[in-house]
């Protein structure tokens, strides 16, 4: 074993000791040792346990232990420490910029398991109130997590998207009249993005591949015919396609729809589009409507367009306010008034829901019962402040583990609407999962369902559910369910959407926003529920103020 390896157990041990707050001076004599052992100009596999021992800074004990290491390829207390301790706690302390005893904090502070956890605790600027944080810590953690992800050569839609503006601006400024597109992924609105794909058509066929191929917007690129694949500045693979004019949407068709989906249209196709002037004509000649892009997955909306019935697809326009939202309350950044306020003159909208952590939700500050009646109280005197908007008295319930929420009916029933959500115990079989949001939408006061399975993009996997049995009891239950807009949720999966909205559900497009910048938010979250097929007669912000406020009475009845 290479000393480099040696020394990095016993730093690995000293990390977990501290994570665990074991004796102060045994750590600081294993790191010391983990640091000397690095520099040493000798192998020290080739010593024995006497000469171990005499080495400066590493004695009797820690010799004891590295012979240990040396015969057995790891040590007992390090493994007994490694089982006390989640995986994901000490992948943390791989993190740049943040040592054990920060880990420690997040962990046992603010009960953080996940570099998932971590990354969103970041977004949601909750590591700023933590004992030893700061913005800038923050900052650099998150940035630290971001370039972990895009090694796996997987990327946000949401961190795809300033890269896609950047590059288009770049091949356009080469051309005059080209015709330039985004196909693939990307086009089709993809919530994970592998792969950027763009169509490049050009009267000189030859000279704009030339040109694009000979600049520098692209790094390690690889020259095939007429095609160009090469990585932006973070590690995103990149195929350019460039055509001759007459090819363009034939080509912008094949390479934006998914396998399935383009095989399905051209077998449909007696007479083939060889070039035809847009892609309209491509799915004419198919006996369809022209279908958007980001409804081109697979055959789920073939027949809709057969038979001319795709849905009008909902946009941000068509939302008329915000649900599911937190302030400074619980573990928000801005004040009640200051998101009010931003709502109704920056986003022009007529109504926000505020749904701060309820009490169980203890690392985000969780409203007491008696901080409820206080906030209500600001609420309503806000309401009678404010002109030609109104503030709506929710809460983010949490579920608990038996699937009750968690507070008494006399609360609950104070509230306009109820946001009913999973955050503690996510370890759960389908079965466990499925019955205890099932729970939670019978209780009469729930409203909506928030992010179903507590999913993080990227980062963790969300606890598996019975989709079918879990939509069939919010229909049963005039329960609502919410499409979590944050990038990193993007849950209920727009897979489920027409299944939801063919029992009857409505939907509910929710940012989830913990300060005024992620409002904005709710543009992903109209982009994914476009995907699933949505339209604004059932998407519940979509509402007007007087329709949705009736809507919250009826429900509360």
């Amino acid at each position: 074993m290479e000393n480099k390896a040696i020394a990095h157990k016993l730093r690995l041990l000293s990390q977990l000791m501290e994570l665990h707050d074991i004796n102060p001076f045994k750590i600081k004599s294993i790191a010391n040792a983990a640091f000397k052992v690095d520099k040493l100009p000798f192998k020290i596999e080739d010593k024995s346990y006497e000469e171990l021992e005499k080495i400066d800074g590493v004695g009797k004990s820690l010799a004891a232990k590295i012979v240990e290491l040396l015969n057995t390829g790891t040590m007992v207390e390090m493994d007994e420490l490694l089982a006390a301790t989640p995986p994901g706690v000490v992948e943390m302390m791989h993190i740049k910029g943040i040592g054990a005893k920060k880990v420690s904090t997040i962990w046992h502070d603010m009960g953080i398991e996940t570099i998932g956890e971590l990354y969103y605790a970041c977004n949601e600027n909750r590591l700023i109130e933590a004992k030893g944080f700061g913005l800038k810590t923050q900052d650099e953690i998150r940035k630290v997590i971001e370039f972990t992800m895009a090694s796996s050569g997987k990327f946000l839609y949401a961190q795809v998207e300033p890269e896609a503006d950047k590059l288009t601006d770049q091949i356009k400024s080469m051309f005059s009249n080209a015709l330039i597109e985004f196909a693939g992924e990307y086009r089709r609105l993809c919530e994970i993005i592998t792969e950027l794909v763009l169509i490049v058509g050009s009267r000189d066929q030859e000279i704009a591949f030339q040109t694009i191929s000979h600049s520098d917007i692209l790094h390690n690129k690889i020259i095939k015919e007429n095609c160009l694949v090469g990585e932006t500045d973070n590690g995103l693979k990149v195929t350019i396609f460039v055509v001759e004019k007459r090819y363009f949407f034939k080509t912008l068709f094949l390479k934006t729809g998914d396998d399935e989906h383009v095989k399905v249209v051209l077998e449909r196709s007696a007479d083939e589009a060889d070039q035809p002037e847009n892609e309209e004509l491509i799915y004419q000649k198919a006996g369809l409507v022209f279908m958007k892009p980001e409804l081109r997955e697979g055959i789920t909306f073939i027949d809709r367009a057969a038979n001319d019935k795709l849905p009008r697809l909902i946009s941000y326009n068509d939302l008329k306010g915000t649900l599911h939202n937190h302030s400074t309350w619980s573990d928000g950044v801005n004040s009640i008034e200051e998101m009010a306020v931003y709502c109704r003159d920056e986003l022009k909208l007529e109504y926000l829901g505020m749904c701060d952590h309820s009490k169980s939700a203890f690392y985000a500050k969780g409203l007491s019962i008696e901080r409820v009646l206080q906030q209500q109280e600001e609420i309503d005197h806000l309401n009678k402040k404010l002109n030609g908007f109104h503030i709506f008295k929710g809460i983010e319930s949490d579920i608990l583990n038996d699937g009750s929420l968690d507070y008494p009916d006399e609360i609950l029933k104070k509230f306009d609407f109820i946001v009913a959500s999973v955050h503690s115990n996510l370890k759960m079989s389908e079965e466990k999962a499925t019955e205890r949001l099932i729970k939670a939408i019978e209780n009469p006061y729930t409203t909506i369902l928030g992010h179903p399975t507590g999913r993080l993009l990227l980062s963790r996997n969300g606890y598996a559910i019975n989709y079918k049995k879990v939509i069939d009891a919010c229909a049963a239950n005039n329960v609502v369910i919410e499409v979590n807009s944050n990038p990193l949720r993007l849950d209920l999966d727009w897979r489920w959407h027409q299944y939801a909205l063919d029992k009857g559900v409505w939907l509910s497009i929710n940012p989830d926003a913990h300060r005024i910048e992620k409002f904005l938010d709710m543009h992903y979250g109209i982009i994914v529920a476009r995907k699933g097929g949505l339209y604004k007669e059932r998407c519940l912000n979509a509402l007007s103020l007087q329709e949705i406020t009736q809507v919250f009475k009826t429900k509360k009845k």
